[in-house]
Formats: C-alpha cells, structure tokens, sequence
C-alpha cells in the first residue's frame, strides 16, 4: 500500500478534485434529489484516489447539504435542484483555507452574540460545564503550563449554552485551527493569561446571573488583545 503525506494545500486540492469530480458525474448521469451516488470503493477507482479522500469530501458536501449519506445504504442526492448545486459547489471549489486572522474575527463575532444568548439560556447543568472549564484554565495557568485547549473550551461551553446549534456547529469547526495556531501567530500570552483568569470568572459571573448586556461587555474586555491583532486598533 502506497503511503502519502500529503501538505494543506495538497490535501485542499485533493478535496477540490474529488468535489469537481462528483459534480461532473452528478451531471452526466443527470442525477435527481435522492438519486444514490456510486460507492466510495468506486469513486475511488474512478477519481484515482484514496476511499478516506473521498469520505472526507462526501462530509464536506454533507455539511453544506449537497448530499446525504445514510448508514448501510450509501451516499445520496440531497433535496436541491442541479442548478443551484451547482453554484454552491463551484463557491465551495473557490474557498480557500481560511486565513488564522479571519478565523480569529469570526471568532470574536460569534462568541459577543453567544455569550449575550448563553446568559439568557443557561441552564445549571451549563454553568457546571462552564465552571469545570474555568477551574481547569485557571489551573493550568497557575502553573504556568500551557492552557489555550481549556481557554477554548470555557468558550465552547458558552457557545453549548447559547442554545444556537448553528452558532455552537461553527465554534467546533474553527476551533481546532485556532488551537493549531495560537503559538504560531504568539496570540497565547503567559502575562495575559493570569488577566484571562479574572475576565473569565467575570463572563462566568455575569452568565450566572443572567445579564446579557454585561455579558457581552466583558466578553469584549476579554478580546481586547484579539481586537488589536485584527484590527491594529
């Protein structure tokens, strides 16, 4: 068995491959909604690559809703008509790997809309969730160890707590290239982590007591640093 290492952007451009590919075969065959694609064994015969390729395009398409995928049955045409499938895949085909600085502003955008739904939503089993993750940032920082996967996770506990599974969805998908890069861009600051402790227990607190609008006003203390990174302000 033949064993590849593949880069970001080669692994990137696989996927486009493989995309543009089952899109084409969508329109040769003039597949309908609920129409049943070829095999992953098949698709990959065909487009010459690996079946854990294909599997990973066929659940980038289904995050976008352009295929459904049933167990012990196989992949599906979901329910959209060709041509607005195919606009959407050709946007899907120009995405690039989003840039650490867009993932940071998303971020930022999300979690002042989370945090204010989090203090309206809660429920006590969220504010363990929330507290478990606190305790556990505060620990690590304590002691001087590294703590940006329990930062993060104090702010995935409040996305949980929103309510949103939208807004919650797309936390989890940037989070982990956040975590990746942190150290790399030198966001994560030892100093301000002993600051973070304090402003997390002041979100915490005013989650707690159900105050959206203080809420997000300490939410956006908290990112400071991260307003100056992206926006030189």
């Amino acid at each position: 068995m033949k064993l590849e290492i593949l880069t970001k952007t080669e692994n990137l451009n696989v996927q486009k491959h493989i995309i543009a590919g089952i899109r084409d075969l969508i329109n040769l065959k003039n597949l309908e909604p609920g129409d049943k694609l070829p095999s992953e064994r098949m698709l990959s015969e065909k487009l010459e690559v690996s079946r854990g390729n294909i599997r990973d395009a066929i659940q980038k398409l289904e995050f976008y809703g352009l295929l459904k995928s049933i167990p012990q049955s196989g992949t599906f045409v979901a329910n959209i008509g060709v041509i607005a499938m195919n606009g959407m895949i050709d946007d899907i085909l120009r995405l690039e790997e989003p840039e650490f600085k867009s993932l940071v502003e998303t971020r930022i955008l999300l979690e002042l809309k989370t945090v204010r739904l989090a203090a309206l939503r809660r429920t006590d089993e969220d504010l363990d969730e929330m507290k478990a993750a606190l305790d556990a940032f505060s620990k690590k920082v304590l002691n001087k160890e590294d703590a940006v996967q329990e930062d993060l996770l104090f702010h995935l506990a409040i996305a949980k707590a929103s309510g949103n599974s939208s807004m919650n969805t797309f936390m989890l998908i940037i989070t982990p290239e956040i975590i990746t890069n942190f150290e790399k861009y030198h966001v994560c600051d030892k100093d301000l982590a002993q600051k973070g402790i304090k402003e997390h227990e002041a979100i915490f607190k005013a989650i707690k007591n159900k105050d959206p609008q203080l809420a997000k006003k300490k939410m956006k203390e908290h990112f400071k640093e991260l307003y100056k990174y992206c926006y030189n302000v």
